[in-house]
């Protein structure tokens, strides 16, 4: 789950704050790196919760207003529906999030409040109403379901990202990533597999693992002369002016262009120029474009590295 994209924005963000810190210990920053990005998958095993917490919440509306029908014998009996979705109850039993939740101890207990007003938005939409009154039923419409649920009302949150910071000062960029491989994973349930299914792996593969290991350290230990080509390469710009974190952004993206003969220069270019508009000023993206742009081609005619443009 943890992509390459994850990866550089907590290499930035750790990387930076070792600078700010001092830059006294690379192998402390480096745990912290790997700990922050062990936290980014905590979220999305959180962030499943939160479904299944839905669910449970609604269970509970259900169960009151069945009661209050069986009491008085008037208005609608109350429908089922929505409760017994059956990827709903895939999920609930899912193993690895059941062992997750034991071993993290994580829970929405504390923030039943909002998961009440989730699930109150749910069933104002017009996807809700259309689901409920349908006489048909099956698992993929079940599924699509909870999809139009988590990208309407649960990405792009507000309140929920506000939460998220106060439970975690690691979860405050990672949500709109997370929030695409849950997404996917919903798109991935099969009813057959039942409690069985597969969540994401942390990792795809030890290929992304050793890409955070070699990008973090080849970023700091190379220092020296990535910071010498982006001094040599300024025009018109004191190197000492400029800002720390355009400066971390272009050290990091040199290394990778050189650490790693197979990634697309465009690839690479174009990740860290997103990241400098996020992070930086509102010029950073252009001032970081035009000069990795100079690097990059300086460093093709010296042969240091065999990219093309």
């Amino acid at each position: 789950m943890i992509n390459r994209e994850i990866i550089r924005l907590k290499v930035v963000q750790i990387i930076y704050a070792f600078y700010q810190n001092g830059g006294k210990n690379i192998d402390t920053a480096e745990k912290e790196l790997f700990f922050s990005l062990a936290k980014a998958y905590d979220l999305y095993h959180y962030l499943l919760m939160l479904m299944v917490e839905v669910n449970r919440i609604a269970e509970r509306a259900v169960e009151t207003a069945q009661n209050r029908y069986n009491r008085i014998h008037a208005g609608e009996k109350p429908s089922t529906k929505f409760i017994d979705n059956r990827f709903i109850r895939q999920l609930e039993i899912n193993k690895q999030l059941l062992e997750f939740r034991e071993n993290q101890k994580k829970t929405w207990a504390n923030d039943e409040d909002f998961v009440r007003s989730l699930y109150k938005k749910i069933t104002e939409t017009e996807y809700y109403q259309e689901y409920m009154a349908s006489g048909e039923s099956s698992y993929a419409e079940d599924r699509e379901l909870w999809r139009k649920i988590y990208k309407s009302l649960i990405c792009n949150n507000e309140t929920l990202e506000s939460l998220l910071e106060d439970m975690s000062l690691y979860w405050n960029d990672d949500k709109f990533i997370v929030d695409t491989f849950v997404l996917k994973t919903i798109k991935r349930f099969e009813e057959e597999k039942g409690a069985d299914q597969e969540l994401l792996p942390e990792f795809k593969d030890e290929d992304d693992r050793d890409f955070a290991h070699r990008l973090f350290r080849n970023t700091l230990l190379n220092a020296e002369y990535y910071r010498k080509l982006i001094s040599e390469n300024t025009k018109n710009w004191e190197f000492n002016r400029i800002a720390l974190m355009d400066l971390v952004i272009m050290q990091i993206a040199l290394a990778e262009i050189v650490t790693f003969p197979n990634i697309p220069l465009s690839v690479s270019l174009n990740e860290y120029v997103d990241i400098a508009k996020i992070y930086s000023t509102p010029r950073s993206g252009a001032y970081v474009n035009g000069l990795l742009d100079v690097i990059a081609k300086r460093l093709i005619a010296e042969k240091k590295i065999t990219k093309t443009i």
